[in-house]
This record gives C-alpha cells, structure tokens and sequence, in this order.
C-alpha cells in the first residue's frame, strides 16, 4: 500500500516532532553558536597575534638598521682614528728625524770648528816653534828676543 519512502518521510517527522518537543533544536543551535563564537574568537586572537608579529617583526627591522647604521658610523669613526693616528705618529716621526739631524749636523760644526781650532792652534805652535828656532840661529842678542816675543804674541793673537 504506502511506499517505503512514505514511512520514512511520516518516521522523519515523527523524529522532528520529538525533537522538537524535548528542544533538540535549540541545543543543537546553541552547539553551532558556541562552535561559531568559539571560531571567531580564534580568528580574532588569531588576527591579533599576526598584528603583533608584524609589529615585532617591523621593529626588529628597525632596530636591525639601526644596529648597522650604528656599526657603520663605528667603523667610519675607527677609519677616521685610525688616519689621524697615523698622521700625527707620521708627524711626530718627521719632527724627531729632522730634530735628530739637526742636532747631528750641529755636532758635526761643533768638530768642524774643534777641528779648525786645533789644526790652527797646532799650526800656530808649528810656526811660533819654527819661527824661534830661525830667529835663534840668524838673529842674535836683546833684538831677537824682542822680536821673537812680539812675533809670538802677534800670531797668537792672529790665529786664535
């Protein structure tokens, strides 16, 4: 007589009417509004969470500029010490050399004029003694010594 599908369909709707009754529905709406509320917060939280990672991932950004700006001005600051370091050692050596060269060359006029000083004063000895010697033998009495002292002195005089 009736179908099969007809007492499926009359057995399905017995089924919603008691479930109806006892209020299924609205525990199986509340389930979907708790699942629903449950999904939204996990996406707001998830939304919240990517926000800050991007935050933190910007600021790491920052801060990694600034870390190679700053490592950038050192190294520029150590070149800059280094050559200036360099050029005062470089002017410090130059002062001492021609300092060293100067008191050198004033020590080589200093027995450069010892020298001349000593090959006059033995010069001056060589010609006094000669000179005596000549003017023992040819000139003779008061006269020479006379002008054997008055030559001395004058050659002393002229040499030194």
């Amino acid at each position: 007589m009736f179908q099969a599908e007809f007492w499926v369909a009359v057995a399905f709707l017995i089924l919603m009417g008691v479930f109806g009754y006892f209020g299924v529905h609205r525990t199986i709406l509340q389930a979907l509004d708790h699942r629903r509320d449950r999904i939204k917060k996990e996406l707001e939280d998830a939304r919240r969470l990517k926000e800050e990672a991007t935050k933190l991932v910007a600021e790491y950004r920052a801060r990694r500029a600034s870390a190679e700006r700053e490592a950038q001005d050192i190294v520029a600051s150590a070149k800059a010490d280094a050559e200036r370091i360099a050029a005062e050692a470089k002017a410090k050596m130059e002062d001492f050399v021609a300092r060293r060269t100067k008191t050198a060359e004033s020590k080589i006029a200093q027995a450069e004029s010892q020298a001349i000083a000593d090959v006059r004063a033995a010069a001056a000895e060589a010609a006094v003694s000669a000179a005596s010697s000549i003017m023992t033998t040819s000139v003779k009495g008061a006269v020479a010594n006379d002008l054997v002292a008055k030559g001395i002195q004058d050659v002393r005089s002229k040499l030194n």
